[in-house]
Formats: C-alpha cells, structure tokens, sequence
C-alpha cells in the first residue's frame, strides 16, 4: 500500500513549497511534487523585489499592498541573507503623475503597512548626471530585494527537514477521488511510475493550474485563468551607487532599473497577454525594444538593443477578474476549494506574489481548517519568527557575518566570501567546511564556482543540471562561457547522488 499524507501539492514554486513549508512545521504529513526544477518557472522570473507594489494603489488594491508592506520586514527578518533593504528613485515626470498624487501615494505606502525597520520616504534633488537635465527632483523610498529562486529551494529545504517529502522532476499524471482520498499517480523523468494517496490535493501548479484542472484531475469546472506574460533585459551596469529607479512610462505602466549582480543593470518589467505553453515563453523584439526605449527616455546614456545581455521571461497566472488590460488584472491571489459533501477536497491557487507566498500559505491552511486532521507540530504563524536555511542571524547583522567569516578564513577572498554568504549565508560554514585555502574546495568550473559549492547545491539544493546552477540557484551563468558550461555538466554528472 501506498503512503497516505495528509496533503499533497502540485506545483514546486514559491507558493507550492510555501505551503509545504507551513503544513509540514504544523505536524502534517505533506508530499510535493514539481514536474520540472523547483521555482524553475514563475518563481524565478520575477523582478526580485520583496514590495507592496506601490502602483497597485491606482487599482484600489489597498488589502494587497497592506498586506505585502507588512511581509516585507517578516521575510527579510527571517532570510537577511537573500532579502535586503533597497532604496528606489522615483524621478518626477513633469507629463505624467502629477508631484500631489506620487506624494500621496508614498505616504499611503509609508503608513499602512506598519514599517518599522526600512528607512522612510524623503524628497530628493537629482543633480548626479545619471538622468536627463529635465528630471531633476524626485522621491526616494524603500523596499526589499530577493534571490526568488533562491526563496523557492530554501522553503523547500525547510519543509523537508520538517518531514516533507519533496520530489522535484517528479510530476503527478493523474489524481482521482476514491473513497474519501486522493489516489495519485507519479511519473518521474526516467518514465518510471509509482503511487501515493492524499487526503487533500492542492493545485498550486501556476500556469499550469487550468492545466491540472483539466487534464490531471478532469475537473469540470472551467479556471480562471488568466496568463500574462512579463519580460526582463539585463545590460551592463548603467550606473554606480546602491540606488533603485522606478520609472512611470507614457502608457501609465511603470519599470524598474536595478543594480544587478555588481556589474550589470536589471530593466523590467512588461506586461502582456499570453496564448501557449509557459515553458517556452521567451521575450519578443517589441518587448526589447519597449525596455530600451523606456530606459533610454529617463537616462542620460541611451540604452539599445544592442546593450543587452540576457533576458527571461515568466507567465503570471492572473486570476481573470476581466479587466481589459493585462496590467490591471488583479495581482492578489484567489483561493479556490472544491470539497464535495463525503469526497477529498481541493485547493486550487491563482495568482499570487513572491512577496505574499507566506500569507498565502496561511490563508490556504485557513480554508482548509475544517478538512485537516489536528495539528501536533508548531502553531499557525509560526513561519513569521522561523528561519530559513541560513538565515538565522539578525536582519541588519549581513556585515557583522561578512567579517566574522573573513576572519575565520583570511585565505578566502572577501568578493567571494561576500557572494558565498549572501546565497547561503550560516550554511557556508559546511561549504568551506574546514578547507584552508581556495584548493581546499575543489576545483573551480569558472568565475568563482567550485567544487564544495556544487556539492552542496546538488545534495542539498536539488540541482541536477547545469541550468539548475547557473541560472536559478545563481546568476553565474553570467559569467560562463560555453565550454565552462559544459565541464560543468560534465562534473555533475559525475558527482550526481
């Protein structure tokens, strides 16, 4: 017979480890299955902010933006190293939002959200030559940066130290009720098939959510879904200094300019809708174009085509709420519970922001109160004061590490120890794990990767490709030439657990 848990979740993104993460630390059994990498899709195409998203304002959506200001300071309390405080620029546009109404806006922003640590909106004179002559004030204020990808493996890692049972390449081909439970068939990646029993499924698939509905679970209820596809360019660093820009654009859309990776500028990002599968979504020649043009109408230096380096793009699954533009398509998520009298339930989850997967997570446990058998592990909220793998030091305390850590290792160069901590932060202890000079962590695959590193990340992060390590467990895919991505490859195949 086949294990019977409690819950199993569909979906290995932010929101589906989220809620694995919280179920699993309340003494629930919990089985998640991911067909593809975990956050390998949504989750990892994000513009890395931690926000309240202050144009959501203009769409009335004051529960959301209350709701994500509160979770900025939770989540940078409980992961310092992947989540940090950042200030953003907005320049005033004497043709656009009139100066009263960004005022108003950014006290709303300032005061509903009950800021405590994050500094507080101030006025700014723009005279250092980054922005055309025409701007010259604007507002400064703060929010949050995060590694998304990162924020997906590390709930994941949590959930499973906490019992989970997580299977990421593992994907559930098909689930039928039977006497009061789910019956679950699995398929991994080498085709094998094998069997496992829920008493609650939650369809936490993202773009694929109509999908399951559909074709895995054969739902007759249509979802509404709406899939909206949003891009990103990254160029050459356009700027020096630590500081944001949010920009308001012609169309009344905004973008963001972000210091990325210490040598590059992140631009994004669009909106448009999509038609087709989610894993081949990539950014069109107008979205480019878009980007640059955005750009280049506030900064001095032009930005082109040509400049740019990498793109991603990732479809947003929207709940349809029928706004007639897909950036005024609600960005709160919707909750959905099919739970016939004497059949196993359902939860199905549209929408969402990597800023409130944590709230999400416990308005899904809420819903689903009635049906879950009695808690023996930690109390709801608990995920607010846990930390996560590598985050248990204090929020503003990133430097006090960075130069204990420096101390403890003088051989360890400070640029790498800087990178090593902000991905891993106290668990870089057991990826230097007592080597006493750059030999002593194996060989280095290019830029600063090394052996010790990736030995890590593929038995304890869940990476299995090249991709998984350049592109979502970090960005060094920057930095990687073809023939170090294929040594790469090479070495983790031969290191594969």
């Amino acid at each position: 017979m086949s294990e019977i848990y409690d819950i199993a979740v569909i979906g290995g993104g932010i929101n589906g480890c989220g809620i694995a993460r919280d179920a699993a630390g309340r003494g629930l059994s919990v089985l998640l299955c991911e067909k593809s990498d975990l956050g390998g899709a949504t989750s990892a195409a994000s513009t890395k902010l931690v926000h309240g998203g202050l144009r959501y304002l203009e769409h009335y959506e004051f529960r959301l933006v209350r709701e994500a200001l509160q979770e900025r300071e939770v989540l940078w309390g409980i992961a310092p190293h992947i989540i940090w405080p950042l200030r953003f620029v907005l320049p005033h546009h004497p043709g656009l939002r009139p100066a009263w109404l960004l005022r108003l806006g950014l006290f709303l922003y300032d005061h509903i959200g009950g800021r405590r640590k994050l500094p507080a909106t101030e006025m700014r004179r723009l005279d250092d030559h980054i922005l055309k002559p025409e701007f010259t004030k604007g507002f400064e204020y703060s929010d949050c940066w995060v590694e998304d990808s990162r924020l997906v493996v590390l709930n994941a890692r949590d959930a499973e130290a906490r019992g989970a049972s997580i299977r990421p390449r593992t994907e559930i081909v098909s689930a039928t009720r039977s006497n009061g439970q789910w019956q679950l068939t699995l398929r991994d990646q080498a085709g094998a098939e094998s069997t496992a029993q829920a008493k609650i499924l939650i369809n936490a698939a993202g773009p694929w959510v109509a999908q399951v509905l559909g074709s895995v679970v054969r739902a007759n209820t249509p979802a509404k879904v709406r899939m909206v596809q949003g891009s990103h360019i990254v160029v050459p660093r356009l700027y020096q200094g630590p500081h944001c820009y949010i920009f308001q654009n012609a169309d009344k859309r905004i973008f963001f300019a972000i210091p990325y990776e210490r040598d590059f500028t992140l631009i994004g990002t669009t909106d448009q809708d999509y038609q087709g599968d989610p894993a081949q979504v990539k950014i069109s020649q107008s979205e480019i174009e878009y980007l640059c043009a955005g750009a280049s109408a506030y900064f001095a230096k032009p930005v082109t085509p040509a400049d740019v380096v990498w793109t991603y793009s990732g479809v947003r699954p929207l709940y349809d709420d029928g706004a007639s533009a897909a950036q005024e398509a609600t960005r709160d998520y919707v909750l959905t519970l099919d739970a016939p009298t004497g059949e196993a339930p359902m939860l199905s989850v549209f929408g969402g922001k990597i800023t409130t997967y944590r709230r999400l997570a416990l308005s899904a446990l809420e819903k689903l109160a009635p049906h879950l058998p009695p808690h023996t592990g930690l109390a709801e909220g608990w995920t607010a004061s846990h930390s996560l793998p590598g985050g248990d030091f204090p929020a503003e305390g990133f430097e006090a590490l960075l130069t204990e850590t420096c101390a403890r290792h003088p051989w360890l160069p400070q640029p790498l120890a800087r990178r090593l901590l902000r991905a891993y932060g106290t668990d870089t202890a057991a990826i230097l794990n007592g080597a006493r000079s750059l030999d002593g962590l194996g060989e280095c695959y290019g830029a600063d990767l090394t052996e010790a590193e990736l030995r890590h990340l593929m038995h304890r992060e869940y990476a299995r490709t090249a991709e998984d390590v350049l592109w979502r467990r970090s960005k060094l895919g920057l930095r990687f030439d073809r023939d170090q991505t294929q040594r790469l490859s090479e070495a983790m195949a031969a290191l594969a657990p």
